[in-house]
């Protein structure tokens, strides 16, 4: 069984930073790359960041860019994010994704909310 399970959300000051995690199972993690969504009231569900499966391509959200990481360690079946300089506009729900073969498979979803 497919599973994506977050971690690290949470309430952080503007300027802040904050590291997201994804702990994924019931698939070869190593063989995807991974992303990162996020999701504001009233707004489309929009891309952060992307990874390649061995971590040696990255791709990022215009809305991020040049303060968010995505990193993997693929020997733990993880993969992060790291966001810096946090503004009250990166509130949000921040989701992981797999897209595998058959389907495309979502976490639950993690509440960040940057706020003073």
């Amino acid at each position: 069984q497919v599973q994506l399970v977050e971690s690290g959300g949470g309430l952080v000051q503007p300027g802040g930073s904050l590291r997201l995690s994804c702990a994924a199972s019931g698939f070869t993690f190593r063989r995807y790359a991974m992303s990162w969504y996020r999701q504001a009231p009233g707004k489309e569900r929009e891309l952060v960041a992307r990874i390649s499966s061995t971590g040696g391509s990255t791709n990022y959200g215009q809305s991020m860019k040049g303060r968010s990481t995505i990193s993997r360690d693929n020997a733990k079946d993880t993969v992060y994010l790291q966001m810096n300089s946090l503004n009250p506009e990166e509130t949000a729900v921040y989701y992981c994704n797999a897209l595998l073969a058959s389907s495309d498979f979502w976490s639950q979803g993690t509440q960040v909310t940057v706020s003073s």
